[in-house]
């Protein structure tokens, strides 16, 4: 394996990051044996699950000691830095690969949503057929399934023109490019008025009697559908205040955002680290329930806007105002609290001299979603004038150094003895406060 053509000395390194022993990563026989080349969904699928394999083993080893070059053995300074610059370039080709997975699942993704935007037309018609029977085939049926129709065919025109992008669920991936839980909420809530106000004006095409027009048209009115209406114009105003206060959170570095590697549908019901919320799981679920109700209405009385009772319209507009105030409350600027000298088991007490190790300690070092070998690679502490990269030190089952309130970096000869200020720059490009402290000869 690539793993162990490595163990001949750090030379080796280039050999260990492609697939056998092509150089720059490139696969060596791209589709022979299974494609592992970016160019097609399947390959890019499983170069990333290659990458991934090969890292986990790398990082295993390298915890259980093994591995290291007879060079850099006899310094424990020397081989940290060495197993460090290994798993950081192993973990680039990773986040690559990840990447390159990402963007052939999004293309791959409007079909798988096209088709489940016509199943579900399948399913309406199924249902309708089934209660059909016994009451008979009614006008109101034929409404509801040709705005289905119609609304289907928007979506799947649209899933066309934006199919490198996930198809129809483009509008609702934020810039983080996971799935937006305003977004989708609002989505949802639009696409149900559009399909409701169609299928009164289905209706209404068909209508014959004057009076059966007038009351169709009075079923538009505001005092019909008050409470749909004010939950429309509520969750749409969120998805777009959220989206403005997130901004200005990042900008203001208030708020630590890391891309993910593509969507997913947990992000629906979980922050950027993948755990559950419950701002989040709140506005979902009961949004959710709301529609359900509202959908339900428009089936029993197809002849105006769904009306949606204002007790349930305001547990809708409370679990909003909710989720708004959790966007408020989350995140965190990272702050440093101490910087001390790492003392081994038998060094004696000392200033902090260059060349010691120091031991930051702190807060909101990992921002959300930063777990990743490739984002905390990206970690640097400024010491002085001097950059210093964070080195990774691995565990079995992952890594004692960086973590999310403590870093230990080494300080470079090139520090000047002095006062110097220590700050920590995070994945996600938020800096910390400045910390000063005392660096002797």
């Amino acid at each position: 394996m690539a793993v162990q053509e490595a163990r001949g000395g750090a030379d080796a390194s280039a050999g260990r990051t492609g697939y056998g022993g092509a150089p720059g990563g490139a696969p060596g026989g791209a589709h022979g044996g299974g494609c592992t080349c970016g160019g097609c969904p399947h390959g890019a699928r499983e170069g990333h699950r290659r990458a991934v394999a090969e890292f986990l083993l790398l990082r295993e080893e390298f915890a259980a000691g093994q591995g290291l070059p007879a060079a850099v053995a006899h310094s424990a300074q020397a081989s940290r830095q060495w197993v460090s610059e290994e798993l950081t370039q192993s973990a680039g080709l990773v986040a690559e690969r990840g990447r390159a997975e990402g963007e052939a699942w999004l293309a791959r993704l409007w079909r798988r949503a096209v088709a489940t935007v016509w199943a579900l037309v399948l399913i309406l018609l199924l249902v309708q057929a089934l209660t059909a029977i016994g009451a008979g085939w009614t006008a109101a049926r034929t409404a509801g399934l040709l705005a289905a129709l119609l609304v289907a065919g928007a979506l799947t025109a649209a899933s066309w023109f934006h199919r490198a992008r996930g198809g129809v669920l483009a509008p609702i991936i934020g810039e983080d490019n996971r799935l937006s839980t305003s977004r989708t909420v609002a989505a949802v809530w639009v696409l149900f008025v559009v399909y409701a106000v169609l299928v009164l004006v289905g209706r209404l095409a068909a209508a014959s009697d004057h009076a059966e027009r007038d009351t169709l048209i009075s079923g538009l009115e505001l005092a019909r559908g008050a409470g749909v209406v004010t939950v429309l114009a509520v969750v749409c105003a969120i998805a777009v205040l959220v989206r403005r206060v997130v901004g200005l959170r990042v900008f203001g570095q208030r708020l630590q955002k890391v891309r993910a590697d593509r969507p997913r549908a947990a992000d629906l019901l979980t922050d950027d680290s993948g755990r559950g919320t419950f701002a989040d799981i709140q506005y979902a679920v009961l949004s959710a329930v709301a529609v359900v109700f509202a959908a339900v209405r428009l089936a029993r009385r197809p002849d105006q806007l769904p009306d949606l009772p204002w007790g349930l319209a305001v547990v809708v507009l409370v679990s909003a105002a909710t989720y708004v105030a959790g966007k408020y409350a989350e995140g965190g600027r990272p702050v440093i609290l101490s910087v001390v000298r790492s003392r081994e088991a038998g060094d004696l007490d000392a200033p902090i001299r260059t060349g010691d190790d120091i031991e930051i300690r702190g807060a909101g070092f990992v921002p959300p979603g930063a777990q990743g070998a490739d984002r905390l690679s990206r970690m640097v502490v400024r010491i002085g004038a001097v950059h210093v990269h964070v080195p990774l030190v691995p565990v079995a089952g992952g890594f004692r150094n960086p973590t999310d309130a403590v870093l230990t970096v080494p300080v470079p000869a090139d520090v000047e003895p002095g006062r110097v200020e220590v700050q920590v720059v995070t994945a996600a490009g938020v800096e910390t406060n400045r910390y000063a402290i005392d660096v002797t000869d």
